[in-house]
């Protein structure tokens, strides 16, 4: 079984990232199990997101402990939150950042960082001060940790947002190409 964490802020599309990929998922024959954790619930508010996926049925019912990749939304949580918790070693952190992380916290692990916010205030994607960065972390997420196809992605894209569905492609698209591994 394979299990990722997400991390990320109300309005960011933290929940609607981890229903992409699980829908992504079914799609190439896998069982999924994905489900979102809320504080108070309001934008800007952190949240969870987990997600569950193997080739057989999934019995689990709990959050994720110990997950094998981990992918953040809001940058600003790696100072606020232990977003490395229970994180297996070599697993994959993907950080929405432009900027490569001085921090020792990160060093057993392997990271990729992608401007998911530049991408999304490209196409407008949200608000310029609370852009929806979801699509766009999909994209880099699909490219570094081949778990599932960017086809697949885009279908979820198509079934689970229902606005400027072109935009939120080509995010995805461009994400895919711009991510950095570090």
């Amino acid at each position: 079984m394979t299990e990722i964490r997400f991390h990320g802020r109300g309005g960011q599309g933290a929940v609607i990232a981890s229903e992409i990929l699980a829908s992504a998922l079914f799609a190439e024959g896998k069982f999924v199990q994905t489900f979102p954790e809320f504080g108070v619930e309001r934008r800007g508010a952190p949240v969870q997101a987990f997600l569950r996926f193997d080739t057989k049925p999934i019995l689990l019912r709990c959050k994720v402990y110990t997950p094998d990749h981990i992918i953040v939304l809001d940058p600003v949580l790696t100072k606020t939150v232990n977003i490395t918790q229970g994180l297996k070693p070599g697993g994959w952190i993907l950080l929405n950042s432009t900027q490569v992380p001085n921090s020792n916290q990160f060093s057993k692990f392997r990271l990729a960082i992608i401007d998911a916010t530049g991408i999304a205030i490209k196409y407008r994607l949200g608000a310029k001060t609370a852009p929806i960065v979801n699509t766009a972390i999909l994209g880099a997420f699909t490219k570094i940790s081949g778990l599932a196809h960017l086809d697949h992605i885009i279908d979820g894209i198509k079934e689970y947002v229902p606005v400027k569905l072109q935009e939120n492609i080509q995010a995805t698209k461009d994400a895919y190409e711009m991510v950095r591994q570090i």
